[in-house]
């Protein structure tokens, strides 16, 4: 009889509190139900009221399948392309076909960049932040000394010195490195060399740690107190402010005594640059647009040349026909030639497609973040203002009815490609686009001419588990050795 009793107790409180879960989320429901507009909001899961579902979008990205989150809802809602959720402490609105990606990333009127930390880490002046017009002549002034053919050539010799100088560095050695964290520091170097000069990274080596504590903020909710990553995430960056800070105060003194007609650096260009009623521009704005594409101009730089020699390793067959067109490269070049040129980098088709593919399936940014400035109606749906909006890169490259087999590491998909707007978004869409990602994809072209020309890989864990939030990575960092030919 008391078995029973304790059974009908237990059964009591089971159903009490599914009662209790399945009336508050019927209660998130009901709060975040559109009845205002003429379109209904999209269809989806809002999950528990301020938490959302966090929960099990973290369980996905931690799991050997981070897609499984989205496809849930494919799967419960059907293929409409949007859902709606409650991530990173907002209301959220996914989308997630090449059409409805495009509709948000290429619309600047009703949407704007939404990431969950975005302003305060990266600075009311970064590119991240600005709007309208103030965008358009800040990305231009930005952009200019890092995209085009005639810009990226004055690099290639930099980044091909740096790059052999590591592949040496790391060879000499008989330890296994985390190589992760070896790519940070040479993708670092370059680019404090591109934007502050040769002195650069002596000047500034001392904060790439800083960055990654920034990488970990932006993605998380604002949580500001110690032992957050958001916290650390502030931390950093009044850091990394009064260490720019200096840096350009000393640029200005040096430049107004220096009558030197040599390389200028960006920050020399930013410095130089006048408005229309001839004032320069000042600190804040300098240390925002620098410390924004300092930050994805290495970071994400890093984690793609990781991803690059872990595909050429688990592929030898692809390894071999890119150092078949390399060596070809080399055979066709004149003997008093000592370097790589850009002339050779447009050579390079296959190698062109292995990047192309790597860039799909990395997915080094899962989303592209958007937040809604007005109501705005897709696909007869309704996302309501003040809505994030994630465009779901890693959904559309990872979808089987737009890429077939795309788990699968294949560079001659790219032979005669058929891909709409919206679907390949590795860098983003529109206005917005990432600033530097031609210079990203020059170092990838160097980095795999001066490794598979000299060097081999000798990987530690081949198993390796990886996780996949807020970067895809393997746990272990890419332990490995760098061993010459």
């Amino acid at each position: 009889m008391e078995y029973s009793s304790m059974l009908g107790l237990a059964s009591t409180l089971i159903a009490i509190a599914f009662g209790a879960y399945v009336s508050l989320k019927r209660v998130n429901e009901w709060y975040y139900r559109s009845g205002k507009t003429k379109f209904p909001l999209p269809p989806g899961d809002m999950g528990w009221p301020l938490f959302g579902n966090m929960k099990s979008f973290m369980q996905a990205f931690k799991s050997d399948d981070p897609d499984s989150f989205l496809f849930d809802l494919v799967e419960r809602y059907g293929r409409t392309g949007i859902y709606k959720t409650h991530l990173f402490g907002k209301p959220t609105a996914i989308v997630c076909l090449p059409e409805t990606c495009k509709a948000v990333l290429t619309d600047d009127e009703n949407f704007t960049i939404g990431y969950p930390s975005s302003e305060k880490l990266s600075g009311r002046k970064s590119l991240i932040s600005v709007q309208g017009n103030e965008h358009k002549h800040l990305r231009k002034l930005t952009t200019a000394p890092i995209n085009g053919h005639e810009a990226l050539s004055t690099y290639v010799e930099l980044i091909e010195e740096v790059i052999m100088a590591k592949l040496d560095e790391w060879a000499s050695t008989s330890k296994h490195l985390e190589l992760l964290n070896e790519f940070k520091g040479a993708t670092f170097k370059i680019i404090t060399n591109i934007f502050f000069g040769p002195q650069g990274y002596d000047m500034f080596g001392s904060m790439r740690s800083l960055f990654s504590d920034l990488t970990a903020g932006l993605f998380t909710m604002g949580i500001n107190v110690p032992g957050f990553a958001y916290n650390r995430a502030l931390k950093a960056r009044e850091k990394l402010v009064t260490i720019v800070d200096g840096a350009i105060e000393d640029r200005r003194e040096l430049n107004k005594t220096s009558d030197s007609k040599g390389k200028k650096s960006m920050l020399d260009f930013l410095l130089e640059v006048e408005d229309e009623d001839g004032e320069t521009m000042d600190n804040e704005t300098i240390i925002d647009l620098l410390a924004g594409i300092m930050f994805a101009g290495h970071e994400s730089t890093a984690y793609a040349t990781m991803w690059l020699l872990l595909f050429l390793y688990d592929n030898p067959e692809v390894l071999q026909k890119i150092k078949e067109e390399q060596e070809e490269i080399v055979k066709n070049r004149p003997s008093t030639q000592k370097g790589l040129t850009i002339k050779e980098i447009k050579q390079m088709p296959y190698t062109g497609k292995v990047i192309q593919e790597l860039l799909r399936m990395t997915n080094l940014s899962f989303a592209l973040f958007r937040e809604t400035k007005v109501d705005v109606h897709i696909n007869g749906y309704t996302i309501p203002k003040g809505w994030k909006v994630l465009a779901m890169a890693r959904a559309v490259h990872m979808d089987p009815q737009i890429y077939s087999n795309p788990k699968e590491y294949d560079p001659s998909r790219w032979d005669n490609p058929n891909v709409k707007a919206g679907a390949y978004i590795p860098f983003g869409l529109g206005s917005r686009v990432c600033p530097g990602n031609d210079l990203a994809k020059l170092e990838l072209y160097i980095f795999i001419h001066c490794f598979v020309l000299n060097y081999k890989l000798e990987r530690t864990n081949p198993d390796c588990p990886k996780v996949h939030f807020p970067v895809p990575r393997p746990t272990d960092n890419f332990l490995a050795k760098i061993i010459k030919l």
